[in-house]
């Protein structure tokens, strides 16, 4: 990580130094180092209100999109007026929906949350539904008939949802690493605080050291829940062979 990182400094300092590029159009990494370092309270409360957002879109997100994947599996009715929904939804540019939902919901919070929300609804649905439908056939030919018929539920809640939790662990990190997408566009269109508002507020100003490090924060801070979010899916999903520490090649 260390080794990429060095490597993507290095290469931003000879873009910089051969092109001869003026500080306003792109400044050396040093001088957004520096920046950083003198304003990182700063870029931390604002950091704060964003890692907000996009926490309680998370949680908001997954809630729904694992209920609205649990839906598509188990009823036809659903997947025909709400799986065009789902992938129409997708065809519209969110940076359009962002107006209205500021307009709607206000410059707070709810507004970021709705749009981090968004962004990750599609991928939690998605994987999830799709792991729903691609449980081993034999484990349910066994489970019907050793389950007996008034309890056919059980066979959902313990072998189908675990089954398909890996799908949903990788939806998850998808929407880790897109999920602050949602909630700088809210943070563009309308509020008062986050990184994007600092983003907005640095280019304006043409403090553009600034604004890279306000970029540079965001991308600490979904590299964070990126690695977060792997993390505690491995914790709860020990026994999946994706986990590397159960892969035995010996």
């Amino acid at each position: 990580m260390f080794l990429t990182l060095g490597g993507l400094l290095l290469v931003w300092q000879l873009i910089v130094t051969l092109g001869e590029l003026p500080p306003y159009l792109l400044p050396d990494p040093l001088a957004v180092i520096v920046r950083f370092w003198r304003d990182v309270g700063l870029l931390f409360s604002h950091a704060g209100v964003t890692a907000l957002e996009i926490v309680l879109g998370m949680l908001l997100g997954t809630v729904l999109g694992g209920v609205s994947a649990l839906t598509l599996s188990y009823s036809q009715r659903a997947r025909r007026w709400l799986l065009p929904v789902l992938i129409a939804s997708q065809a519209v540019p969110v940076f359009a929906i962002a107006p209205l939902l500021v307009l709607w919901l206000g410059y707070g919070l709810a507004s970021k949350i709705a749009m981090a929300t968004l962004i990750i609804y599609f991928p939690v649905t998605a994987n999830f539904y799709d792991g729903l439908r691609h449980t081993p056939r034999g484990w349910l030919d066994l489970a019907r008939v050793m389950v007996p018929t008034g309890r056919r539920w059980a066979i959902l809640w313990q072998i189908i949802v675990p089954a398909a939790l890996p799908a949903l662990g990788s939806g998850l990190r998808v929407a880790a690493a897109v999920a602050p997408i949602g909630a700088v566009l809210g943070e563009w269109v309308g509020s008062s605080a986050g990184l994007g508002y600092l983003m907005l507020h640095a280019n304006s100003r043409m403090q553009i050291d600034l604004l890279f490090a306000a970029l540079l924060t965001l991308a600490l801070l979904a590299v964070g829940l990126y690695f977060l979010v792997d993390a505690g899916v491995k914790r709860l999903l020990p026994w999946h062979p994706a986990n590397p520490e159960n892969l035995d090649i010996d």
